[in-house]
């Protein structure tokens, strides 16, 4: 068996192993099937294991930009991972994983996240639990009440406003130094602003899509950057409540609709986990936000047998919100001691007494605080892929 990187000439083989792993596509679905796996094998971004002529293991690198701390970074988003039937059990999910974190490292990815149907074979290669997307069930009465504190002109929107929506993503997400949510290209964008059963509105800060899920309604994304926007948008949606009794909409875990809704004595919320690894620990480091009156000044060691240029002593760093990790050189003291999984959890957030009652962190504890301090984050996820 061999990796190979596929493309468009190996369409029909990835169908093939999608299907053969997931089950058939929905034949009005397949038109965006191929809408959205086309670029990528065109842009490199699909890898297979090949015995002979048959595929039978894949996996997709979408092509994502991943908010830390309300700042933007390159994050590989792996997705379609599957293999054939008759090939489990017999390490290609491991060969085709490993293949898949280097390709990330050498599309210039420093972190990477996925949705997993299973944990176990993604925690023993680096990857950890770090955050969630949440969908939560809210009564659409509730929200026709919230009362616009303004006037804040909203209008229809469409692929023409591509270029506005992803400015509204990005400044929002950097004003509420928020971690986790990530966007997709303009692309696929201009698909999505597109659809023909989806209600589009764009405000100067903030904009929805939403469309009726049977006699309910469901928010794919509401983002707002004011509290005149997101009373505006919200009480929006909620005009429907003449005929939606609910509302199922994606939302961050404090997302402002729970403060503006006025009856709320219990919250019915959906979580979808993701996982998140550091694929370049000293680019990761680098990218990544962190709170502008935070000091870190630690050596830390890390063991990444997947990734061994991640692994060693390095000497991290944090000040005036901008991190660094550096190789440290002639430290003889015990340190804390990651594995990757570990690291990657820490980078998401996940407290230091966390992983060392977990077995992801060992050795002296004096700087957990202060780790905890510079890394601390609620990572959640707006996007399903």
């Amino acid at each position: 068996m061999e990796i190979r990187i596929l493309t468009v000439d190996d369409l029909d083989a990835v169908f093939d192993s999608r299907r053969r792993a997931f089950g058939p596509i929905p034949a009005g679905d397949l038109d965006d099937w191929r809408a959205q796996v086309v670029p990528t094998l065109a842009a490199g971004r699909y890898l297979g294991v090949v015995d002979g002529p048959r595929l039978v293991a894949t996996s997709r690198i979408n092509d994502f930009t991943q908010w830390w701390h309300g700042r933007p970074i390159s994050m590989g988003g792996v997705a379609s991972v599957t293999v054939a039937p008759e090939e489990r059990g017999r390490g290609v999910g491991r060969m085709i994983m490993n293949a898949t974190i280097d390709r990330c490292a050498a599309l210039g990815h420093p972190v990477s996240a996925l949705y997993p149907a299973t944990t176990r074979i993604y925690r023993s290669l680096g990857w950890e639990h770090a955050g969630a997307m949440h969908r939560a069930t809210l009564p659409a009465e509730a929200l026709r009440a919230i009362r616009p504190t303004e006037q804040v002109k909203i209008r229809r929107m469409g692929p023409d406003d591509v270029a506005e929506v992803l400015s509204v993503i990005g400044r929002t997400h950097a004003a509420a130094r928020a971690s986790g949510p990530l966007c997709r290209s303009e692309e696929t964008w201009r698909l999505w602003l597109a659809e023909e059963d989806d209600f589009l509105y764009l405000a100067d800060d903030g904009f929805v899509i939403y469309r009726w899920d049977g006699r309910d309604i469901a928010v794919d994304t509401l983002l707002a950057g004011s509290e005149a926007t997101a009373r505006t948008l919200w009480s929006l949606v909620g005009s429907s409540s003449s005929v939606a009794e609910s509302v199922h909409a994606v939302v961050a875990p404090d997302d402002p609709v729970l403060w503006l809704i006025g009856e709320r004595s219990h919250d019915l919320v959906k979580q979808t986990r993701w996982m998140f690894r550091v694929v370049d620990l000293p680019a990761a480091v680098a990218g990544r936000g962190f709170p502008a009156n935070v000091t870190l000044d630690a050596v830390v060691r890390v063991d990444d047998p997947q990734r061994p240029g991640n692994s060693g002593l390095w000497h991290l760093s944090v000040a005036g919100g901008v991190g660094a990790a550096r190789p440290a050189e002639g430290v003889r003291d015990a340190v804390p001691a990651f594995t990757a999984g570990g690291l990657s959890a820490l980078y998401a957030g996940v407290p230091a007494a966390t992983l060392r009652r977990a077995g992801l962190l060992s050795g002296p504890a004096d700087a957990d605080e202060t780790l905890d301090a510079a890394f601390h984050a609620k990572p959640y996820s707006l996007d399903y892929f």
